[in-house]
């Protein structure tokens, strides 16, 4: 008879203690509730301004039978499409009952005259002015699913046909969170390639002191269309292997990209983030993540036309919820 030996007991390891994570908290908790609440009430987004320009008024003369509503109402029930999450013969019933309940005159557009005429508006998506002071730009761009199998499908068997996605491309006001420019592109336009024409949307009359981007943007163009702008503080790390175009003894001013590498190598990269602000920058993922988590990280329409204007909306719509409060934190000791 073989006797059992006995089991040693498993050594147990020690624990780590995670590192202690910052805690933050909000000073202005009631209005920012407040902010919340409003958020969901209807004649935020439909206003009295809005009902006034609901109708058509101007003759266009050309042939044809007029156009019965103007750009502000499609506008107006396409953002309630966005920010309810309402197919368009949904947004025609809800939008047609507030306007009874209301007691208003005007009638609510049917889903086919959404249809045609939402894929033609020109979306401004700047509902604030720029301030006057001198601009810190904070650069970024996310990709919003067209159509494909869902990351649960993928996962358990494999994909069936490929994903397609738009790219959305924003620049965002780092002392307000408000999202100054908006681009969409498709997925296989760079974002470096889609600097520039970001840019061009800032008017020329405003001061842009800084651009903070992550390193995608260390490119060529992009440093040159800054130097056309004049931003003399740019906010893109350099590759590790990074090296000077421009030396010293040549003809021409320092390239900023050269000046940022020298303060790296002279003070390490980590300092120099902080001495430059970088992470500031957080705050266009902070921007994304908003985005995507008050709308949706997909888009309705099939046509570019249509997929551009909902992504561009959504902006917009993000941009009228900061007027109505944001919250202020601050780090508890």
């Amino acid at each position: 008879m073989k006797l059992l030996k006995p089991i040693k007991p498993r050594k147990q390891h020690k624990k780590v203690k995670p590192k202690s994570e910052k805690q933050y908290k909000v000073r202005n908790w009631k209005e920012y509730n407040q902010a919340l609440v409003d958020r969901g009430k209807v004649t935020f987004w439909i206003t009295e301004k809005a009902l006034e320009a609901w109708e058509e008024q101007q003759k266009t003369g050309k042939r044809g039978k007029p156009k019965l509503y103007s750009n502000v109402a499609i506008e107006t029930a396409i953002t309630l499409q966005q920010v309810f999450h309402l197919p368009l013969r949904q947004v025609e019933g809800f939008l047609s009952s507030i306007l009874t309940k209301m007691q208003s005159d005007r009638k609510a557009p049917d889903y086919s005259t959404l249809s045609v005429r939402g894929v033609t508006l020109d979306i401004n998506i700047r509902v604030r002015p720029i301030k006057d002071e001198p601009l810190h730009l904070v650069v970024d761009s996310t990709g919003a699913k067209v159509y494909g199998e869902g990351e649960w499908k993928v996962r358990q068997h494999g994909w069936g046909k490929h994903r397609t996605w738009k790219k959305l491309h924003i620049g965002i006001d780092q002392s307000n969170g408000d999202i100054l420019v908006g681009e969409v592109t498709g997925n296989e336009v760079s974002d470096a390639h889609a600097f520039g024409p970001l840019i061009n949307q800032i008017p020329v009359t405003t001061i842009i002191d800084q651009v903070s981007t992550d390193g995608i943007y260390d490119k060529k163009i992009c440093y040159d269309k800054l130097a056309e702008r004049g931003v003399l503080k740019v906010a893109i790390p350099p590759q590790k292997n990074a090296r000077i175009h421009r030396h010293g003894n040549l003809n021409g001013p320092p390239l900023i990209r050269d000046q940022n590498i020298r303060r790296i190598r002279e003070i390490g990269r980590s300092p120099w983030k902080k001495e430059i602000h970088f992470h500031r920058r957080s705050l266009s993922e902070t921007g994304m993540f908003r985005l995507k988590t008050l709308f949706s990280d997909k888009v309705r329409n099939r046509n570019f036309a249509g997929q551009r204007v909902e992504l561009l909306l959504r902006c917009k719509a993000l941009n009228l919820i900061n007027t109505l409060g944001m919250p202020q934190s601050y780090v508890v000791a």
